[in-house]
């Protein structure tokens, strides 16, 4: 906490010795939050209204200390004068002596030091094997059927959790598995009451698990940091809600459960959380469908309106339906009568212009008279023309005929395959040839070959 300082030019603030106390202790409980310190105990009285009073003392300095009844009940430790312990607590002034002192929450013996070493290295060896991995977490469901509570049926967080379902989700069946939460052999009655679960889930319509305890010290929790409640927390079938201790509590239960409540109550309230949601959105919901409710009703309202405005009595609609259908007798011998007019105003204006474009043959008589004889001119000129024309290919045929060629004394020569000789060195001697004549051929036989020098 900030004092407030007085400028330079005012006079210096007096305080109170009250107020000088308040502020005091208001400062040491900002700038120290709960710490642990160790040392010896001595002038320990415990006071007839059960708060306990020690100084806690080393080889150079000492401490006041002060342990309220509410935590002396819980400890579960006797103290002694001469002991060396572990406390915990919230540094602060006793305002009415002035006396600087140590509000104790939880106290240990000095050897439970390795007690929290056994935590951090069981710790270390479960997150290892990936018990604490995320990926491993199963979803709470939103709206379970039944919740499994593990815990003492003399424990106070059984009550909360209990009230606390009672206020947020009365109709979700509740199923206790009793086991001690504390002292020798809690762990291996925690982890058997879980591993109950699997027979019971089923039968009993159960979604979740929730594993409870209140606060206490690092010995008290002690049976929910061990191994065998960890992977049973694992093996359980439905999804587990560790609710254990304080809110500052963590145990290895809260690392492998797949979700960590602060307190038992807290615990309660993320089991029942969708059926406590619900209630809100279901108001909204009802909210919501009696305004649209309303609308459909004010919609409908409006629609009766207009078709009661627009309703007649028959009579008025056969009257009505009768003045509209003389209506439309006049308006379709009007439009009958100018489509008459229409068309006999097209027709005679097809007649005027079919009478101007009728043909006159007199006139073109001389016309087509003289178009005639020049087509039989051209036509002869024409036929003149082809006939000389058929002549000259007629006669440069006949030039060209083969037979026209052997009628000279010409001949054609093939061998016995019937191909055309050309040249003597194609027919061996001794081979049979035929000769093709104009008239007739002749069979002969090559006897020698008279060869022609080829010249450039």
């Amino acid at each position: 906490m900030e004092i407030p300082l007085t400028p330079p030019d005012s006079p210096p603030m007096t305080l109170s010795v009250s107020e000088l106390n308040r502020l005091a202790r208001e400062t040491l409980e900002t700038a120290f939050p709960p710490l642990w310190v160790r040392g010896e105990l001595s002038n320990l009285t415990h006071a007839p209204s059960g708060h306990v009073y020690f100084t806690l003392k080393d080889a150079a300095a000492q401490v006041r200390c002060t342990l309220w009844r509410s935590r002396a009940q819980r400890l579960g430790l006797t103290l002694r004068a001469g002991m060396q312990v572990e406390l915990r607590g919230q540094l602060t002034l006793y305002e009415a002596r002035g006396d600087y002192q140590l509000s104790v929450e939880s106290v240990r013996e000095a050897g439970v030091g390795h007690l929290f070493d056994a935590f951090v290295r069981l710790k270390a060896k479960l997150d290892a094997e990936g018990l604490f991995s995320a990926e491993h977490k199963r979803p709470v469901p939103t709206y379970p059927r039944g919740v499994a509570i593990v815990t003492s049926p003399q424990a106070a967080a059984l009550k909360d959790v209990c009230a606390s379902f009672a206020r947020r989700a009365p109709h979700l069946p509740l199923l206790l598995l009793p086991t001690p939460v504390q002292g020798d052999g809690a762990g291996a009655r925690i982890a058997a009451a879980l591993d109950r679960i699997a027979a019971l889930a089923p039968t009993r319509a159960l979604d979740v698990v929730l594993l409870v305890r209140g606060g206490g010290s690092i010995e008290d929790l002690w049976a929910f940091n061990d191994e065998v409640v960890a992977r049973a927390i694992r093996r359980c079938p439905l999804p587990v809600i560790c609710g254990v201790g304080h809110e500052t509590d963590f145990t290895i239960a809260d690392f492998a459960a797949d979700l960590r409540a602060p307190t038992p109550t807290a615990a309660a309230e993320l089991a029942s959380a969708g059926f406590h949601a619900a209630a809100g959105e279901l108001a909204q919901l009802h909210a919501g469908l009696r305004r649209a409710l309303q609308r459909r009703i004010d919609a409908a309202h409006q629609r009766l309106d207009r078709v009661a405005v627009r309703l007649t009595h028959p009579r008025q609609r056969l009257a009505s339906s009768r003045e509209t259908l003389r209506n439309l007798e006049r308006r379709l011998a009007l439009a009958m009568d100018r489509h008459r007019q229409r068309l006999a105003q097209q027709c005679a204006h097809l007649a005027a212009r079919l009478g101007a474009r009728r043909p006159a043959p007199a006139r073109y008589r001389p016309e087509l008279i003289a178009l005639q004889a020049a087509l039989q001119r051209g036509m002869g000129r024409q036929l003149a023309q082809r006939h000389q024309h058929l002549d000259a290919l007629a006669a440069h045929l006949t030039h060209l005929n083969p037979e026209a060629v052997l009628a000279r004394g010409y001949s054609i020569t093939r061998d016995d395959g019937g191909r055309i000789l050309r040249d003597a060195t194609a027919a061996p001697v001794g081979a049979a040839i035929s000769v093709q004549l104009h008239r007739g051929s002749i069979d002969a036989q090559v006897t020698a070959q008279n060869t022609t020098p080829e010249t450039d």
